[in-house]
């Protein structure tokens, strides 16, 4: 494939779509062929189950969870994510693999080599080519307001999410082409260091 695959990763209000869209519009603007894509969902099945999953009213078990995830990441690589990278263009995307080894690994404490094996069954192998994860204070999320927590995951304990946001900074660690971003900083500062890894990991 002659495309490149660049994830943003990290907890829920951390900046990943602020920073995916710029940086949609700095890649375009710089004449590359850019798709923006998100997860779960990015393609009409794969919606379909996002709306499941995110639903404050569902009540799905740990594992169906997973695989609720790992049949719409399916869906959405080979429909959409695997044709625009033979294509040849820069897929930007809204969380990936690292995303089920955080909540569903980590957060719900399925067997990491369980999830490792269905993520790589959903992917067909596929890797990101340049992951951010986004790491923002704890405090700032709380801070948000109780009416942005909206979905299912959000409304999850603190116990929960504090196994969640370990399990990122311990993937970031171990994942190949994987940046930590400190999402306490301004947009503008972000959006420049994001830029600047893509040079740096030779992406543009």
């Amino acid at each position: 494939m002659t495309g490149k695959f660049i994830v943003f990763e990290g907890p829920d209000r951390g900046g990943k779509s602020t920073q995916a869209n710029l940086l949609r519009t700095a890649l375009q603007d710089a004449g590359y062929d850019v798709m923006l894509t998100r997860e779960p969902g990015g393609t009409p099945v794969a919606e379909a189950v996002r709306k499941i999953l995110l639903d404050p009213a569902s009540r799905v078990t740990p594992r169906a969870e997973l695989l609720l995830y790992e049949a719409s990441r399916a869906q959405h690589t080979e429909e959409k994510i695997i044709p625009a990278l033979e294509a040849g263009k820069i897929v930007v995307c809204e969380r990936y693999t690292m995303s089920s080894c955080a909540y569903q690994g980590y957060g719900r404490g399925i067997d990491m080599d369980l999830v490792d094996a269905v993520n790589n069954i959903a992917t067909r192998g596929l890797q990101p080519d340049l992951t951010f994860v986004m790491m923002m204070s704890d405090k700032y999320f709380l801070q948000r307001g109780e009416s942005l927590f909206a979905d299912r995951l959000e409304l999850e304990k603190d116990e929960f999410r504090k196994k969640m946001r370990e399990g990122y900074k311990e993937l970031v660690k171990k994942t190949k082409n994987a940046v930590l971003i400190d999402a306490d900083n301004t947009v503008e500062e972000i959006h420049a260091k994001i830029l600047a890894y893509l040079k740096e990991y030779n992406i543009v």
